[in-house]
């Protein structure tokens, strides 16, 4: 599939957007780039403020409306950019996460899929600062002032699944934990209260804490507790009165982040103080959908748990059913090395084009899983 016409556009045009720096703060540009791409083709696209782009059909008519979710935003360069196309794929920063997907979005609008005259219409939304904390994410303001987006039947977030289906995600709890005791002379330890010793019974019962299978919908996300980083000290003869850590906690997605806040506290509140700054929601699977498991069903595609955090959960607190699928690749992203191959990048279009274009009894209805 790497020498058909479709396959040169394609990978064509996730360089371009390669090219295009658009590291996390800095997506205007591209952004701008994108919505003059769409509107010189014809497509029916506008710019909706803070490094937001609609196109195609942003509000439910008589057919279902899909929406295909794209980020435009990397994480900061590694020396990988510009990119290139080589060994039947496309090199770069964001190649896989998710430049590629945003490529197939353009193309498909482009060529009008899902424009109206087939199973679903299709919208597709480009946005900003995904690759930061939730609390400065582009979407979820779109989402509230753009209401039309919220009838949508289901939505496609482009994120990287090696093409398969992956439904739901995990909670992401970030946290500051610190242990305070008191400084003193390293001769004298006993005059002090060190506070790396009090972090290390901490750390240790973190660390006991085993792996959590969940299972929903014959699909099992894994909850677990890691302390990322620890930092203290203050010389090699002073006993340290304070030390910092931070904590990770992915929650399966039946917890709500009041839950989550609850258990993460019970468990590090024994020994030091816990500073929750960041919990985004998990999102349901839903693979009940009738949309998804028509998807399924005619791209014959694999379906599993998404074990980290995509923005389905900002769509599902939206009230919008959304599952994840992409051309990109989960180990790919954010590497020095990253690609996409242009196979993956055909059969994403492909199945996209064909899933628009698919009357209801192409393909049989029903739970997905």
């Amino acid at each position: 599939m790497t020498d058909s016409p479709l396959a040169a556009r394609l990978s064509a045009r996730t360089l371009e957007l390669v090219d295009a720096p658009s590291e996390s703060r800095h997506e205007d540009a591209l952004c701008a780039h994108v919505l003059a791409t769409l509107l010189a083709g014809g497509v029916a696209a506008r710019d909706a403020g803070d490094t937001c782009v609609l196109a195609g059909i942003t509000e439910r008519g008589d057919r279902p409306l899909v929406l295909l979710g794209g980020h435009l935003d990397t994480v900061p360069a590694q020396g990988n950019i510009p990119g290139r196309i080589e060994g039947g794929a496309v090199h770069g920063l964001g190649a896989s996460d998710m430049k590629a997907a945003c490529a197939v979005m353009i193309e498909l609008a482009l060529a009008g899929v899902g424009d109206g005259g087939g199973a679903v219409d299709y919208g597709f939304v480009f946005f900003g600062r995904e690759e930061l904390p939730l609390i400065d994410t582009a979407l979820t303001p779109l989402l509230d002032r753009e209401p039309g987006l919220r009838t949508a039947d289901l939505v496609l977030m482009m994120e990287p699944t090696d093409n398969a289906i992956h439904a739901g995600c995990l909670g992401n709890v970030n946290a500051t934990w610190t242990f305070t005791g008191r400084s003193g002379h390293s001769a004298r330890p006993w005059l002090a209260d060190n506070a790396i010793h009090k972090a290390a019974e901490g750390i240790a019962a973190v660390a006991a804490v085993p792996a959590a299978p969940r299972e929903f919908d014959g699909l099992v996300f894994t909850e677990v507790v890691s302390v990322t980083k620890i930092a203290g000290g203050i010389a090699g003869n002073v006993i340290p009165g304070e030390v910092t850590a931070h904590v990770n906690y992915r929650y399966a997605p039946d917890r709500s982040p009041l839950e989550a806040d609850a258990w993460l506290h019970a468990l590090c509140d024994p020994y030091g103080t816990l500073d929750v700054h960041g919990n985004a929601p998990s999102a349901p699977v839903a693979t009940r959908n009738p949309l998804v498991g028509r998807l399924r069903a005619l791209g014959g595609l694999e379906l599993a748990p998404k074990q980290a955090w995509t923005p389905v959960a900002e769509f599902a607190a939206a009230g919008i059913d959304a599952v994840n699928f992409g051309p990109g690749s989960p180990p790919q992203a954010h590497t020095v090395g990253e690609l996409v191959e242009i196979d993956a990048l055909v059969t994403s279009y492909r199945t996209l084009e064909a899933f628009a274009a698919a009357e209801p009894d192409t393909a049989p209805a029903g739970p997905a899983a």
